[in-house]
C-alpha cells in the first residue's frame, strides 16, 4: 500500500484523508499533537502522527494542506527532499511553493469538501511528469480536471474548490423558502436533499439551459419561480461570486 505524508491537519486535509484511507497509508504532520490524535479519531483508523520539528520528506509524496500564510515557516521545518508536493493551498503559486519547498516536483490540486465521500471536483497544474500520477490519486476521492496554467485553476478555485458553499446557502435557502410557506422544516430539509442527489445526477449529461427549459413549462409554477430569482439578480450574484473569490486567490 503507498504511503501519503499530509503537511497540515485542517478540515481540507481531513477531508482528502477520509476520501483516501481506504486505498493509502496515511501519516500526518503537524504542530499539535492532540490535534494529530483527534484527526485520527475522525479517520477511524490507525496512522502514523508525527511532530512538525525537523521532519524529514526524504523521497515521499507528500499532500501539503497547511494554511498559505505559513508556507515560508513550515518549509524551513522540513528536511530532506520529497519525492512530489501535491499542494491544495488556494492561491499559492508554484513559484512559490518551489522557492519554500524541496521537492523534485510539484503539483497544485483544488479539491473541495466533498473528498470526505468521495465526490470531489478536484483540479490540477503543475509538473507534466506526474499528471497522470496525480489524475489516478485524486480519481480515488472523485473526479479530476487537469489544467494549462495556474490562471485557469485559480478560477476553478472560485468555481468548485468554494462551490461547496454556494451551493449550502442555495440549499439553506430553498429550505428556508419551503418553510416560509407552510412546511414542516424536517420535510422541507429531506425534500431539499433529495433535490440536489437527483440534480447532480442530471446535470452530468444535461446542458443547464436546456435542463431549466425542460422544466419550466409555459405560465407554470417553476416559471414564476424562476422569475422571481432573475429579479433578485440570482445570476448576476453568482457570477460575481466567482470574480470576487478568483481575485481572493490571486492576492493570498
Amino acid at each position: 500500500m503507498k504511503t501519503i505524508t499530509f503537511i497540515g491537519n485542517g478540515n481540507m486535509a481531513l477531508s482528502i484523508a477520509k476520501g483516501l484511507v481506504d486505498e493509502y497509508k496515511i501519516e500526518v504532520v503537524g504542530r499539535d499533537m492532540e490535534k494529530l490524535n483527534k484527526f485520527e479519531q475522525s479517520l477511524n483508523t490507525k496512522i502514523e502522527k508525527y511532530l512538525m520539528d525537523d521532519f524529514n520528506i526524504e523521497d515521499k509524496t507528500i499532500m501539503f494542506c497547511v494554511k498559505p500564510a505559513n508556507v515560508e515557516s513550515v518549509g524551513v521545518r522540513l528536511q530532506g527532499m520529497a519525492k512530489v508536493v501535491y499542494s491544495v493551498l488556494a492561491g499559492t503559486s508554484l513559484k512559490k511553493l518551489k522557492d519554500n519547498l524541496n521537492s523534485e516536483a510539484i503539483v497544485r490540486a483544488m479539491p473541495n469538501l466533498a473528498a470526505s465521500v468521495g465526490l470531489s471536483m478536484t483540479t490540477l497544474t503543475g509538473d507534466e511528469a506526474y499528471k497522470a500520477q496525480a489524475q489516478e490519486l485524486f480519481n480515488s476521492i472523485g473526479n479530476t480536471r487537469w489544467l494549462s496554467s495556474e490562471k485557469e485553476l485559480d478560477i476553478a478555485t472560485a468555481l468548485a474548490g468554494s462551490g461547496p458553499a454556494y451551493l449550502a446557502l442555495i440549499a439553506e435557502a430553498l429550505a428556508d423558502g419551503a418553510v416560509k410557506q407552510g412546511l414542516k422544516r424536517d420535510d422541507a430539509m429531506e425534500i431539499m436533499r433529495g433535490l440536489f442527489g437527483g440534480f447532480g445526477g442530471l446535470i452530468q449529461d444535461i446542458h443547464p439551459a436546456l435542463l431549466k427549459d425542460g422544466v419550466m413549462s409555459p405560465g407554470g409554477t417553476t416559471a414564476a419561480g424562476y422569475g422571481a430569482l432573475e429579479d433578485g439578480n440570482v445570476r448576476s450574484a453568482c457570477m460575481a461570486a466567482i470574480e470576487k473569490a478568483y481575485v481572493k486567490a490571486t492576492q493570498l
